[in-house]
């Protein structure tokens, strides 16, 4: 994929140097050049110094072809403008906009564009861990594509219903029903009711 990343903070950097270590094409826009000592070493990638919000520095970074785009800037009002005219004037296929402020994080959404929360992230996390509750993620490498596989509680709203009757978004897979006894149920297999105790299985392909 041709990913454009905007902000080489901490997260910009880290998330280019993973990427380009899977061989995307990354490219990174910071207005500032001395960022970009954040990126390591071995980084292959493209790196654009300028105002993130014009339309010519996206350009040079090569906004016109990229696949998806990243705007992680430590402003929200920035991140937010480049995920517009990512979305709107480029009609980038993928776009993410990380907000800090949870009171914005809905009304961005509205706007059709994907949002990261760190706020509303780590409270949700916290109170997990306080309530108990485990929620595992990892990648996996499957012919030429990554697989995401999440193991996460069964949400009260869908406790008492069968396997069939769940409802997820075209890009996730039900691969099974992980149960309290950590027998696992293949969602193929039978079309059991769902426990409070229970643990969904599920698949998404991340590339």
């Amino acid at each position: 994929m041709n990913i454009l990343i905007v902000g080489c903070g901490k997260v910009g950097a880290s998330l280019a140097g993973i990427l380009d270590q899977q061989r995307h094409a990354v490219s990174i826009v910071d207005r500032h050049e001395s960022s970009f000592e954040r990126l390591d070493d071995d980084f292959s990638g493209l790196t654009v110094a300028g105002v993130e919000i014009d339309q010519d520095v996206l350009k040079s970074a090569g906004i016109e072809a990229c696949d998806a785009l990243a705007a992680v800037t430590s402003d929200d009002n920035v991140n937010i403008m480049v995920s517009q005219v990512a979305k709107l004037i480029f009609k980038v296929p993928k776009v993410l906009a990380r907000i800090y402020d949870p009171a914005r994080e809905d009304i961005f959404s509205s706007f059709g564009i994907d949002t990261l929360c760190p706020t509303n992230l780590t409270v949700a996390t916290i109170c997990s861990v306080f309530a108990g509750v485990q929620r595992t993620s990892k990648i996996v490498p499957i012919g030429s594509s990554n697989i995401q596989m999440t193991t996460t509680p069964v949400p009260e709203e869908l406790v008492g219903l069968h396997i069939s009757e769940i409802e997820l978004p075209e890009d996730v897979s039900l691969f099974g029903v992980m149960h309290e006894n950590d027998k696992v149920t293949l969602s193929g297999t039978y079309n059991i009711k769902l426990k409070e105790t229970d643990y969904l299985m599920i698949n998404r392909v991340v590339d």
